[in-house]
Formats: structure tokens, C-alpha cells, sequence
């Protein structure tokens, strides 16, 4: 691919600024100096911008504890979102699979992954996200069974059948959700629809992608080969695991 291309997808620079270093001599190839932004390189060339190595990476996966308050885009004018995160990101074509809600928090992928992406958020996949939540309001076995029969939200379907496991109840309940589709607010929407009002929610699951729980909120993490892999054959095989 061209030098300049090369250069603006790893995060260099805009074209035009990427250009104006390699004209001013800052970026060498193999040592030498590269003056033509047109110059056809691969990832097998050694690239250095001001004396600094510049390996080109196609594919990026992060693991993000996200915090409360943070945006799930990747750009908003006036308040923080989840990709300034991520400072140490090479692709500036990276996006959140799949949204959270401002003040939700747990796993989310960050990747440019769009192949992976799709997979894991279509519905006909059916992968899992698992959440966990406390809940204003007493959840009784009536309720499990109100969401494994899919909760009408008040769109053109019913929701999906949702797993809906108490952990403890009471006038706070603490409960754990797992939802085949991903539609606007649907945890809060489900519990609405049953008189309860979600107070604090939390993902912990994607397929069987699980949040690393040594991850503050805020804090990610690369994903390990075995992680990648597993989670493709996830989307591939509508096969889940429980973390």
C-alpha cells in the first residue's frame, strides 16, 4: 500500500499532515529516508517516523471495563466516550461492538473488526450477554418466568425469551440477565415491564468473552489469541459459555 496510507491507518496523522512528514524527511524506510508519499510499502518494510518504529497491525481487539458516564461512540463533542479510553490504539478506525448505555457498565469490545462485530450483535447469531443488575423492587419467580416467555416492550415484537436468575431479593433485588438481542435500554425496558425499575447495570458477558474482573472501571486490555479465536468460533457456532 502507499506510505502515506500506511501511515494515516496507524494513527500518524490526517493525510495531509502524514504527507507533510514524509516531505520533510522525518520517515525512513529500511533506513532510508522517504520523500514520496506514493512509495509502495508492506508490513514486511521497517517504518520509523522521528526515530520511532511504526509496525503496521490490520486487526486491533480491546477489553473495556466501562465506567459510568462514558459514551458508547467513538466521537462526541462535549463529552468523554469510551474510544479516548483507549490511548494506546494504533487503528483509528476502532468502534464499540455494540452499545451500553451511559450509565451502564462492564464489557465492551472495542475492535475494527466489522466481520466479528456483526456476528456477535445479529440476533440470528443468538450470543448471550450476560448482565448483571440491582433492582428496585421485590423479583419473584413470577417474574423468571414473565422473561423466559419474551416480555412484550411495546416495538412490533416481543422480546426474545431472557434467562432471568435471582440472586437475592428483597426491596433491592440482585439479579443476573442474559438476553439473546441487544435492543435500546432493553434491560431497563424488560424490568419496567414488570413493575421494577433498574437501579445499577452491569455487562459481563459477551458469548464467551468474559470482563476480566482485574479491570477497574476505565481500565482495558488487549485480548489474548485464544480470546479472538474463541469468540469467532462463538458467533460462528451460536455456541455460548457461561462465565
Amino acid at each position: 500500500m502507499r506510505l502515506d496510507k500506511f501511515l494515516c491507518d496507524m494513527g500518524e496523522g490526517t493525510r495531509s499532515q502524514v504527507k507533510q512528514k514524509i516531505r520533510k524527511g522525518c520517515v525512513t524506510v529500511d533506513g532510508q529516508a522517504a520523500r514520496k508519499p506514493e512509495l509502495s510499502v508492506t508490513s514486511e518494510n521497517r517504518i520509523c517516523v522521528d526515530g520511532r518504529s511504526v509496525s503496521y497491525v490490520k486487526l486491533e481487539y480491546y477489553m473495556l471495563n466501562k465506567p459510568a458516564g462514558v459514551l458508547s461512540a467513538t466521537r462526541d463533542p462535549d463529552q468523554p466516550t469510551v474510544l479516548s479510553l483507549i490511548r494506546d490504539k494504533r487503528r483509528k478506525d476502532l468502534f464499540p461492538a455494540g452499545r451500553l448505555d451511559k450509565d451502564t457498565e462492564g464489557l465492551l469490545l472495542i475492535t475494527n473488526d466489522g466481520v466479528l462485530a456483526h456476528s456477535l450483535l445479529s440476533p440470528k447469531k443468538h450470543v448471550d450477554k450476560r448482565y448483571y443488575a440491582k433492582v428496585a423492587g421485590v423479583v419473584t419467580e413470577e417474574h423468571v418466568r414473565l422473561f423466559a416467555g419474551g416480555l412484550d416492550l411495546g416495538d412490533e415484537k416481543p422480546a426474545l425469551p431472557a434467562v432471568l436468575e435471582i440472586q437475592k431479593a428483597g426491596k433491592v433485588s440482585h439479579v443476573f440477565v442474559t438476553l439473546r438481542e441487544g435492543r435500546y435500554h432493553q434491560v431497563k425496558r424488560m424490568f419496567q415491564a414488570v413493575g421494577c425499575e433498574v437501579l445499577y447495570l452491569k455487562r459481563l458477558s459477551m458469548g464467551s468473552l468474559c470482563l476480566d474482573e482485574s479491570l477497574k472501571p476505565g481500565e482495558y486490555r488487549s485480548l489474548t489469541p485464544e480470546e479472538i479465536e474463541n469468540l469467532k468460533d462463538n458467533s460462528q457456532n451460536q455456541e455460548n459459555h457461561k462465565c
